[in-house]
């Protein structure tokens, strides 16, 4: 991970290595070293000079955002923790193997007496880098196999070629990615792809051929994306027993849709949160650049994680949507909204709940769904950590309905149609986290509300995925 180094400097009362992968390290030292501490800090030094070492294909200029920050450092511990700060700054960038910091007296004809050089001893990834991965899905997982040319212009600059062959679906794409010199989280992406997917629940099968153009930027405490799409998309029936209203979905449309999207997340994990909060709002207009489908479509996801008693976590989530039909278009099969599963509703099978026709379900143009949930550590576990920290038992509360608006009525009609029928479930059970990957859940379900049409999962239900209700 990396090391900061000091050398000839005598003169300072410092021994050892100094600054691990951990900032916070710097303030925790042993009684018998806290009068050093003290000298160092009231010390006065000036970096005089920041060197990179091992440059290949990067410009400098590039990287002068990320170190510059060291030159401000006013004594010898504030060097220290800066140049950690731009060591992380530099690794990701994602253009580098390798970072080492060393710390030494100024050398030369203008050198002061407390004057210090800082150089960064960087090994650049290869032109060329391949990958091959597995990544979970709502429930569902693939194989990724990926080809990589990071840094390829010098200044940030990535190519990649990823083919992906999962459970439900098949892709390959190619993407360029290109950030903002001095502010990383500000950035461009141009995607090519091709994506296959098969969705038994409603007897289709999707390909899509699309573009993209993607940017993200920070805004005080959001992250906020901004995308156009274009797609040419070819539906058809998944089996011979398809319904007749699958059947009239099938063909060729195209779609070219604006989508922004608004991101507060406080969270300490994003897989299996013990605090904090998620806040995801996402407008989408598709029709007015083009192409055959023609709507507007809202979603907001909201989340809160609370510490509770005796270790355990006391969730609760509420997620919503609608669809505008516009230019009196029917929305397509392919844009409606779903719901149901072990990532959702549970106790339900997999997005069936709703309007259906001959057992093929349809999605709906509006719905909720709301939780509550319990973790808790497993019981009679050891104070010591090991494998039984990745589990947590689950108990929860999920509601949810889903359904078409008729939009000539008011929004009295449709709060009122969409608190009719609803679908509700309650169970406990286990969860495994996987790392910062996905989790996977065993639940015992007990289904309730159920409406006709409506697929249940009566008992035990497995799930695993990344975005759960």
């Amino acid at each position: 991970m990396g090391t900061v180094h000091a050398r000839s400097m005598d003169s300072y009362p410092m021994h050892g290595r100094d600054l691990g992968v951990n900032p916070d390290d710097l303030d925790v030292m042993e009684a018998v070293q806290e009068t050093k501490q003290e000298v160092l800090e009231n010390k006065d030094v000036v970096v005089q000079h920041v060197n990179i070492e091992g440059l290949g294909r990067t410009k400098e200029d590039y990287l002068g955002y990320e170190i510059s920050d060291v030159f401000t450092a006013r004594n010898l511990v504030e060097v220290m923790r800066k140049s950690h700060e731009a060591r992380q700054r530099l690794l990701r960038l994602g253009i580098f193997r390798e970072v080492e910091v060393v710390i030494d007296i100024s050398e030369g004809a203008d050198a002061l007496p407390n004057g210090l050089d800082v150089t960064f001893e960087v090994t650049e990834l290869k032109r060329l880098t391949g990958s091959y991965n597995t990544m979970v899905g709502n429930n569902e997982g693939s194989m990724v196999l990926g080809v990589k040319l990071p840094n390829m212009l010098g200044r940030g600059e990535k190519l990649t070629f990823q083919f992906s062959y999962g459970t439900k679906e098949t892709s390959y794409g190619m993407s360029f990615f290109k950030p903002q010199s001095g502010f990383y989280e500000r950035n461009f992406t141009l995607n090519l792809y091709k994506v296959t997917g098969q969705f038994p629940w409603s007897s289709l099968k999707e390909t899509d051929r699309g573009v993209s153009t993607e940017l993200n930027f920070p805004l005080w405490m959001t992250d906020h994306t901004l995308k156009w799409e274009g797609v040419w998309r070819e539906l058809g029936c998944l089996a011979r027993s398809a319904s007749f209203a699958v059947r009239e979905e099938s063909g060729h449309t195209l779609k070219s849709a604006l989508s922004h999207t608004m991101i507060i997340d406080t969270r300490n994990s994003a897989i299996l949160p013990r605090r904090g909060a998620l806040l995801r709002i996402s407008q989408e207009l598709a029709g007015y650049t083009g192409g055959d489908a023609s709507f507007l479509k809202e979603d907001v996801e909201l989340q809160l994680n609370k510490p509770f008693i005796w270790g355990s976590v006391l969730s609760a989530s509420l997620w919503g949507g609608m669809i505008y039909p516009l230019g009196g278009q029917p929305t397509s099969i392919a844009d409606r909204f779903y719901l149901g599963g072990p990532t959702s509703v549970r106790g339900f099978g997999m997005y069936s709940i709703g309007p259906q026709s001959e057992g093929d379900y349809l999605g709906g143009e509006a719905y909720w769904a709301g939780g509550l949930h319990l973790y808790t550590p497993l019981p009679f576990r050891s104070n010591k950590r090991g494998l039984a920290d990745l589990f947590r038992t689950h108990f929860f509360l999920n509601a949810g309905n889903l359904c078409n608006l008729n939009y000539g009525e008011g929004p009295h009609a449709h709060l009122q149609k969409l608190a009719e029928c609803i679908r509700w479930s309650y169970g406990a059970g286990i969860i495994l986290r996987l790392g910062n990957i996905a989790r996977l859940e065993l639940n015992y379900c007990f289904p309730m509300g159920v409406q006709s049409g409506d697929r249940i999962c009566d008992g035990v239900q497995f799930g695993a995925g990344i975005r759960f209700l």
